[in-house]
């Protein structure tokens, strides 16, 4: 399979296109600049040069492919729902070159805020109403299902791994640094799931390969670390004290972050590893955080 990939050279992307090839797969990598162009070329990936933005070659690299795998987005939380709408923009765009073809799609979504009360499932519907990311990437992808595509959502939760740079990991890492305090909201035990970016990768493959249309997988491996204990070993790692603050004033000391820090938003990959057999083999979120790269 030749699968076009958005995001190749990042976070998840490079793990993504190293376990593609290994499988025996081709891909060809979206690239916004000459260093990600030099990184694919390394890799032994194809170079298709553009961004987000240029819905055209978006459009010409689907309709060269045997499947698209989707993971680019633009990480500007100042502007979140301009952010979102560029992805919906661009899904449509590949949806478009893919129709009427069955071949995949795979976008990328996000497990938080499905479930209140329980962990969310695979089976829990989005409410459309809502301008975050996993609610346009998902109705966007579906929709082109009765269109002949196989379209399928991957769920990540909190992704981590040596290499994270923009993630809510190390931004933990920087408030804390900034405050001078490893802080946690109300009692800590809320929960994040969470995943490494080599299982992540692996998922996105197998999605690709196997996963039946309008499916929506969930990519997780740990169901839910109390972010006290995350908060620990931030602490510990950076010696600093370790405290509690006012679920309220979350937004004021983590800023933009505080509103997910306070999330408790467990969910569960039965559904995802009994359809695919994916079965996550690297190590949890606090484990990797204690290998001590995070804080290089």
């Amino acid at each position: 399979m030749r699968v076009f990939v958005t995001g190749a050279t990042g976070f998840i992307g490079s793990a993504l296109v190293r376990d593609l090839m290994d499988a025996g797969h081709q891909v060809l990598g979206l690239a916004r600049s000459d260093r990600s162009a030099m990184a694919l070329k390394e890799a032994g990936a194809e170079v298709h040069r553009g961004d987000l933005d240029d819905l055209a070659g978006l459009r010409e690299a689907a309709a060269a492919v045997d499947g698209v795998a989707h993971l680019a987005f633009i990480h500007d939380f100042s502007d979140y729902p301009a952010a979102a709408q560029a992805d919906r923009r661009a899904i449509e765009a590949m949806g478009e070159a893919l129709a009427g073809s069955d071949r995949p799609l795979v976008v990328t979504g996000g497990s938080m805020f499905l479930a209140s009360g329980r962990p969310a499932t695979e089976e829990d519907v989005v409410d459309p109403g809502t301008h975050a990311l996993p609610r346009m990437s998902e109705q966007a992808a579906l929709a082109f299902v009765e269109r002949g595509v196989r379209a399928s959502v991957l769920r990540l939760p909190q992704v981590h791994g040596e290499g994270d740079r923009i993630g809510f990991v190390p931004r933990l890492i920087e408030i804390a640094r900034e405050k001078g305090v490893s802080a946690y909201p109300g009692d800590g035990a809320n929960r994040w799931p969470a995943v490494h970016r080599v299982d992540a990768a692996r998922l996105y493959r197998l999605a690709l390969e196997a996963a039946p249309a309008g499916t929506r997988l969930h990519g997780v491996d740990e169901e839910g670390v109390p972010v006290r204990d995350i908060a620990e070993v931030i602490g510990r790692h950076l010696d600093l004290p370790v405290t509690s603050i006012p679920r309220e004033e979350a937004a004021d000391h983590f800023g933009w972050l505080g509103t997910i820090f306070a999330a408790d938003g467990p969910a569960s990959s039965a559904l995802t590893r009994e359809l695919l057999g994916w079965q996550p083999t690297q190590k949890g979120l606090l484990a990797d955080l204690e290998a001590g790269h995070y804080f290089n």
